[in-house]
């Protein structure tokens, strides 16, 4: 099949870069080859570049330019946020999170916990929302940090983070929010809601690969995870400064327009949907539904049939999706966000994620209703004559 007629929709796992982005980086990775800790000329220009980006990244949720720190993605800019929360209080070994979290943290925690750090998960229903009761009861006690996956990377449902920082502001206990699959879909705005950190990555939102935010709110001291005296001191190592260029730019240009685009993928996420669910009326399930979800996500279960074997012939039709989170996709495993949503590991096998962009046409969706719709009844006519036949 031509690259041109595939239909691309695992925007979850990673967007397009911009060819604006990809314009911004260029130069950085040609001519202006400069050190932004050098002082001579070429590294003036590349710390310009540096100051730019980090002001344009800042604009997008509402920060201080002095508060973005740069790091090669989510997953160190997590690591940093739970280490060094903990590192700052030893007193309270304990971090309070839920157990939907992103393979980033979920993987990091069971290795804490293994070492001695009390854990607690708060459960989810079958919708995917936090039990607002169940955070409160859980920060009764001191703990070092409480760490929120804003938006399910799997479901796309929102958490009610607003509560959720509230809660922990009044008990003192520090607050972040992993927001890989929020900025660029939602307004995040710091100045408005009061966490302590933030971590979230530019390939989410059509910037380059590896590089990485991690919001510290001014007056709190966040220890490094790597030692030198770039960043502040707080993140040693030579800025990639064509990555961050490249991360500027997406940035500033997923702050524009933002509540028009979500609108519009959103109607076309919905019209698709009901699309499937007529198409498949006792056969298809969408998980987190009736909850606050992101526009572009949509995390379905397809009754008897194999998620493995339906992503499989999808993709011989041209069409990419996923199993669940591409960070854990592969490994056999159920879903274990969505076994803690209460699914049977047979139902959270049979489960796909379709995430759409900003460029997703309606006629790419009406291709992949069909698609969809006709992979998944061959499969269970299959199962059907075999059925007779045995």
């Amino acid at each position: 099949m031509d690259e041109a007629d595939r239909i691309y929709l695992d925007h979850n796992a990673t967007t397009p870069l911009r060819p604006e982005a990809l314009a911004a980086m260029v130069p950085y990775l040609r001519e202006q080859h400069g050190n932004p800790s050098s002082p001579g000329f070429s590294g003036r220009l590349a710390k310009e570049a540096v100051v730019r980006a980090r002001s344009e990244v800042a604009g997008l949720i509402g920060a201080q330019a002095s508060e973005i720190l740069f790091t090669s993605g989510s997953t160190e800019s997590i690591h940093q946020a739970i280490l060094g929360a903990l590192e700052l209080s030893p007193d309270r070994p304990r971090v309070v999170s839920t157990a939907v979290e992103h393979p980033s943290t979920a993987l990091l925690l069971e290795r804490l916990e293994g070492r001695g750090v009390e854990v607690v998960r708060l459960p989810v229903d079958r919708q995917g929302l936090l039990d607002l009761r169940e955070l409160q009861s859980a920060l009764e006690k001191p703990a070092a940090l409480l760490s929120l996956v804003w938006v399910n990377n799997e479901t796309g449902v929102v958490s009610p983070v607003e509560r959720a920082v509230g809660l922990a502001k009044e008990k003192g206990i520090l607050c972040h929010l992993d927001a890989a699959q929020a900025v660029g879909k939602i307004p995040v705005n710091a100045q408005k809601l009061p966490f302590d950190l933030l971590s979230f990555s530019a390939h989410k939102l059509g910037g380059p690969k590896g590089i990485g935010v991690l919001f510290v709110r001014k007056g709190v001291r966040i220890p490094p995870l790597f030692c030198g005296h770039q960043e502040r001191g707080r993140r040693g190592g030579t800025e990639n400064v064509a990555a961050i260029a490249g991360f500027g730019v997406a940035a500033r240009l997923a702050a524009t327009g933002l509540a028009d685009r979500s609108e519009a993928v959103a109607r076309l996420r919905d019209r698709w949907e009901e699309g499937i669910l007529q198409a498949l009326p006792d056969v298809v399930t969408i998980h987190g539904r009736r909850s606050p979800r992101v526009a572009n996500t949509t995390s379905i279960q397809f009754a008897r049939i194999e998620g493995e074997e339906l992503l499989a012939r999808l993709e011989r039709r041209g069409i990419e999706a996923s199993l669940g989170s591409a960070c854990s996709s592969g490994g056999g495993a159920p879903s274990r966000i969505l076994l803690a949503m209460g699914l049977s590991a047979e139902e959270a096998q049979a489960t796909l994620r379709f995430s759409l962009g900003e460029e997703t046409t309606s006629e790419e969706l009406d291709r992949a209703a069909r698609a969809i719709a006709e992979e998944a009844s061959a499969v269970l006519g299959r199962q059907t004559a075999g059925g007779r036949a045995g």
